[in-house]
């Protein structure tokens, strides 16, 4: 069997056994219909999901003139940059219901809500939105991206009854009527985006995302495989909540459950706690998909350059380790106890140090000073993250916090810690890949030959995942795994 896995800004092919099983995203498994694509039945759904939300009173009820209105918007990562897409449709709807009911252009807000991601561009801005409401907030400075450095916008609200705590951005925390516009789509970070993840992560601070981000939670037994109930989710939702119980008032969310080509499933609006539950119902339906009848010892995927974080991910290899580590989060359930990753990269030795600068130095760093395993790196977490130049060159050049690093490499372990070998293939600069820990190959074959050789024995079950981190991702499960509590 030939198949052609992603290779730096190409393919690369590989010959597999003939039983190799292959499963695409959207295609092997369809997914549950999306809803009719033109634009004005989509917005007619989003405009009956608006005034008819859960657990909470519509819009129309609780806006009026005068009232501040902060509309929260995911970054470029995840959603689609579409025309019909969930965020140009649903911010559209809501300014709709908005001004209908007396409120002013001029007291509402455009938020991007990157967390510690980079600030976004002015481009990137008009990709989210659409070159109209790009126009109609960025010229009059009601469009912004979110600063988790810029102290003087930014409030301290103390600590969960957990002890997590607790920053958010000033603007939001002081608006009349705070509105989430969310993704409820696959995420190997606490089961779903959207709902109360979409504010712990990308409206707060490091300190606050250091309290789920780090070993401790990410190297849990309910961490992986992916779930609903882990304990880094549960901190979502609290820290969600208790930003609510301080604001005085509930976030008003607008979600949409995305398929492989981020198109709208159902689009569920209200309260968080009501609405994220009735969210995940169908979201589980797309998200985990019973396949496999066996465990597989070889699990095959190619990663591109650029993808999810931007061009150089599949070539630095902190964020390299990071991308290995989400497919283990979300196929642990059908891998094998000594399961084996064959990954193509082109491993060129490119770590984009502009978007993200600091990541270098960690490298460096951990090659040194009895650094094991990537989680002893976390003690410099704060050192980092308080770092004054890389700071600077989140707020102002559209880099990553620094902090994020040590998130990457909270992820990045777990690839270690639930396989028995992972080979890079096709490596340009195959040192960096071994001094993350990971053997080199020039070929799928010479890589498949050495793992039956040593791992797997002559006959190993092999399952192979074309386009990976080319689609949006599901959550592979056994085909008799119980569902009814992920």
């Amino acid at each position: 069997m030939k198949l052609d896995f992603e290779y730096g800004n190409g393919l690369m092919s590989a010959d597999l056994p003939d039983n190799t099983e292959v499963f695409i995203p959207g295609k092997t498994v369809l997914d549950p219909p999306c809803l009719p694509q033109n634009m004005e039945e989509l917005l007619e759904a989003t405009r009956k999901s608006v005034r008819n939300p859960m657990g909470m009173k519509p819009l129309a009820e609780t806006a009026h003139k005068g009232s501040s209105v902060v509309i929260i918007i995911p970054d470029i990562v995840k959603g689609g940059c579409q025309p019909t897409s969930h965020r140009k449709l649903s911010i559209k709807v809501i300014l709709e219901e908005l001004y209908a009911s007396g409120v002013e252009k001029k007291d509402i807000l455009l938020l991007i809500s990157n967390g510690l991601h980079p600030r976004a561009t002015a481009g990137e801005m008009k990709q989210i939105l659409g070159a109209d409401l790009f126009n109609e907030f960025y010229y009059s400075g009601q469009l912004t991206s979110h600063d988790s450095e810029d102290t003087e916008n930014m409030i301290d609200l103390g600590c969960t009854k957990r002890g997590d705590r607790v920053l958010m951005n000033k603007y939001v925390f002081e608006c009349d009527i705070p509105i989430l516009i969310g993704h409820t789509q696959g995420n190997p970070y606490g089961g779903y985006s959207g709902g109360y993840k979409h504010c712990a992560t990308g409206i707060t601070h490091w300190r606050s995302i250091a309290t789920h981000h780090v070993p401790q939670v990410m190297h849990r037994s309910d961490f992986t495989p992916v779930s609903g109930h882990s304990l880094m989710r549960t901190k979502f939702d609290e820290i969600g909540m208790y930003m609510e119980e301080k604001m005085g008032h509930p976030f008003f969310c607008c979600d949409a459950v995305l398929d492989t080509y981020s198109r709208q499933i159902e689009i569920n609006s209200g309260y968080a706690k009501v609405m994220q539950p009735k969210s995940w119902i169908m979201a589980n339906k797309r998200t985990y998909v019973p396949f496999a009848e066996k465990k597989y010892d070889i699990m095959i995927f190619g990663m591109p350059q650029n993808f999810h974080y931007g061009d150089g991910m599949g070539t630095n290899p902190i964020q390299m380790m990071q991308a290995l580590s989400a497919q283990v989060i979300r196929h642990k359930r059908v891998m094998a106890d000594n399961c084996v990753i064959i990954c193509s990269s082109i491993c060129n030795g490119y770590f984009h140090d502009e978007r993200w600068p600091y990541l270098r130095e960690l490298y460096e760093l951990f090659q040194h000073d009895y650094m094991n395993t990537l989680a002893d790196m976390n003690r410099y977490g704060e050192y980092f993250a308080t770092k004054e130049e890389y700071i600077r060159k989140y707020r102002f050049t559209n880099a990553f916090h620094p902090f994020h690093g040590f998130s990457m490499m909270s992820c990045g372990h777990i690839a270690e810690m639930n396989t028995s070998a992972i080979y890079i293939v096709g490596a340009q600069e195959p040192g960096i890949a071994r001094s993350m820990g990971l053997k080199t190959r020039a070929s799928f074959e010479e890589a498949l030959t050495d793992a039956m050789k040593k791992y797997t024995g002559p006959a190993p079950d092999i399952l192979a995942l074309p386009q990976t981190f080319k689609l949006g991702a599901v959550h592979l499960c056994m085909k008799d795994d119980d569902l009814s509590n992920v």
